[in-house]
């Protein structure tokens, strides 16, 4: 039996001579709760958001993206290729070729990204499931075809109604030319859909076919980087350093969180930092614990008086309100996780939930995604708190005189 941890779950639950002593361990409580419950849906907001954004990027960047060290493009090599698909962890790999163009349909003009890509490309990251309008089709037997970003289809007005008028191409020739000469290749491509990914995708970005995109810049084997799909289920850490391996040191290796790295790092630096807003919220709130142990010390000296002079020692005394206050701080943890998870059904199961977005939105309302890993955290941080709260009082407890003592 532990004795320090019955005497102070009966310190806690017993009635107090003063009401005081109550209403402040009430505070604490609730306010410990609401503490934990904040932490635990900040945290769920984050991952809601950050779950949401990368899943509208993988629908266009891959698990794995290989690009040259030095220059923008390289070589196609067949034995590398080879090599990799190969490999026991890769599902498709696709090659890409992408330029800074000049973009004019009808009397409307805009730069952006023209890309090339193979018949894998679809494979590697869905695209085709986020077409909007028309079809995601870039060549057949008549034509070749673009399918546009959402926000480059807007500046250039390109509507499904008008696919048949053709979308200018000019691409900078890379090979100088004389004072008569032009210095762009122009082509033509037949608007065949529109996508609608992310703004940073939507707005850059129009897709071709790879022969057409190295016919217009005149490199027939070049590529800007290989796209490569996973297996699902397969070891991303040991593909990639196989990958790695077989390119040597000319080439890039990049996983998906590499491929968007500086983003990523904002929002776990946005996450941290709330999260630590909130931490030290908790901890302004521990100081209502503070007092009332403290409070609850002054009124149980006669007690720890007679412990010690039963034989209890000053760590016995110590263990008691420490004790006292790991269960405060296990009571409003539970509290609000109970209150956390609550708000978070009520959000997701709800219409519209508890804080809707407008229309036009990827979603209707705020993304969450609870972690487990995310109740841990919490959990050891309420606690650790809750603890250092409960040494002042602890400490204070063990310095009262035994009934020896006194006299």
């Amino acid at each position: 039996m532990n004795l320090p941890l019955k005497i102070a779950r009966r310190y806690l639950f017993a009635k107090k001579s003063t009401n005081a002593i109550n209403v402040i361990t009430g505070i604490s409580v609730f306010g410990l709760a609401l503490g934990a419950a904040a932490l635990v849906l900040v945290l769920a907001v984050f991952n809601g958001f950050e779950k949401l954004i990368t899943g509208m990027m993988s629908n266009f960047n891959p698990d794995v993206k290989i690009t040259a060290t030095k220059g923008k493009t390289f070589v196609s090599d067949t034995l590398k290729i080879n090599q990799l698909r190969q490999l026991q962890g890769v599902e498709f790999l696709s090659e890409t070729l992408e330029e800074i163009a000049f973009f004019e349909y009808d009397k409307s003009q805009a730069f952006g990204t023209l890309k090339g890509v193979d018949d894998n490309f679809h494979k590697i990251n869905h695209i085709d499931t986020t077409v909007r309008e028309g079809q995601y089709l870039l060549i057949d037997d008549k034509a070749d075809y673009a399918v546009l970003g959402g926000g480059m289809r807007n500046q250039l007005g390109v509507y499904e109604s008008s696919f048949a008028t053709p979308l200018s191409i000019y691409m900078p020739k890379r090979e100088g030319t004389g004072v008569l000469g032009q210095p762009f290749t122009k082509r033509f491509l037949y608007p065949k859909g529109s996508f609608v990914i992310q703004t940073e995708f939507d707005n850059q970005y129009v897709l071709t076919n790879l022969h057409f995109m190295r016919d217009l810049l005149d490199a027939p084997d070049e590529v800007s980087s290989w796209e490569i799909k996973l297996k699902l289920g397969a070891n991303a850490k040991q593909t990639l350093t196989e990958i790695r391996r077989i390119m040597g040191n000319d080439f890039t290796v990049k996983d998906r969180y590499q491929q968007d790295e500086a983003f990523m790092k904002v929002m776990n630096i946005e996450k941290w930092m709330s999260y630590a807003i909130l931490g030290l919220t908790i901890l302004l709130v521990a100081f209502n614990m503070v007092g009332a142990l403290w409070m609850i010390v002054l009124e149980k000296q006669k007690d720890i008086t007679i412990l010690k002079s039963m034989g209890a020692t000053d760590k016995m005394i110590r263990n008691i309100f420490l004790n006292e206050g790991l269960l405060i701080c296990l009571t409003g943890l539970v509290i609000g996780f109970i209150l956390a998870v609550g708000l978070y059904f009520y959000h997701v199961y709800t219409e519209g939930g508890l804080v809707p977005l407008p229309p036009g939105f990827a979603t209707d309302r705020y993304p969450v995604a609870l972690k487990i890993t995310d109740f841990i955290i919490v959990s050891l941080t309420v606690i650790s708190i809750g603890l250092l709260a409960s040494m002042p009082a602890a400490v204070r407890a063990m310095r009262v005189a035994s009934v020896t003592q006194t006299e």
